[in-house]
């Protein structure tokens, strides 16, 4: 059978190109794929995408599947802290040689929320958990996009009106992957990072849900 192998970052740089088909044998798994790229030992924390989704070594590939290679995100930084963040680090973590634009995003705190006015924002999160799903979640996008770096900052504790809650920084060797990555790790960010945000306004305080 056959199955198209796309490789990233250092692994696209090792095997010359990023995308080899494979003709694989009936019954061939995704950890079968490495080996059969004979590009040397296999890196530490790679991880495998079978038709743009996560799978065990122990996936069983079919004709035409697609397999992603994906290295271990180089560089960057996931961060929860109760300090105030400070965009220019994000960049300094995701700059480089390779990177031919670099996206950047912050999010603020605004006086003005659904019709009220906020005196400040509140932030909880599940830190430990929270840094891996950060992680994770670059992973995710170096798997759909071709990129250098990944940074994400989130702040915790008080946090005041006019003050950034969150920076993130992506490189990348072309623009539109840069800006494709970092519009798209905010939109995920708020959807499944263990992080929680109390408004605090005029006259009391709400938890605000997820994706706000």
């Amino acid at each position: 059978m056959r199955v198209v192998v796309r490789l990233f970052a250092g692994l696209r740089e090792r095997a010359g190109a990023g995308e080899r088909t494979l003709e694989l044998p009936e019954g061939a798994r995704a950890g079968d794929v490495w080996p059969a790229l004979a590009l040397g030992e296999e890196p530490d924390g790679l991880l495998y995408a079978v038709n743009r989704e996560y799978a065990p070594r122990e996936h069983e590939l079919s004709d035409g599947d697609e397999v992603a290679l994906i290295p271990p995100v180089s560089g960057g930084a996931f961060v929860v802290t109760d300090r105030p963040l400070e965009l220019a680090a994000a960049v300094a973590e995701v700059a480089g040689e390779e990177a031919g634009a670099i996206a950047t995003f912050t999010g603020t705190v605004r006086r003005r929320s659904r019709g009220r006015t906020v005196l400040h924002l509140e932030y909880e999160a599940y830190a430990e958990m929270a840094e891996q799903v950060m992680a994770e979640l670059a992973r995710d996008l170096s798997a759909r996009y071709e990129l250098g770096r990944v940074a994400i900052h989130h702040r915790v504790g008080r946090v005041e009106v006019g003050e950034a809650s969150v920076v993130i920084a992506v490189s990348a060797p072309h623009r539109a992957d840069a800006l494709g990555a970092c519009r798209e790790a905010i939109d995920t960010l708020k959807e499944t990072v263990p992080l929680w945000k109390r408004e605090v306004y005029e006259g009391g305080s709400e938890w605000i849900g997820r994706g706000s």
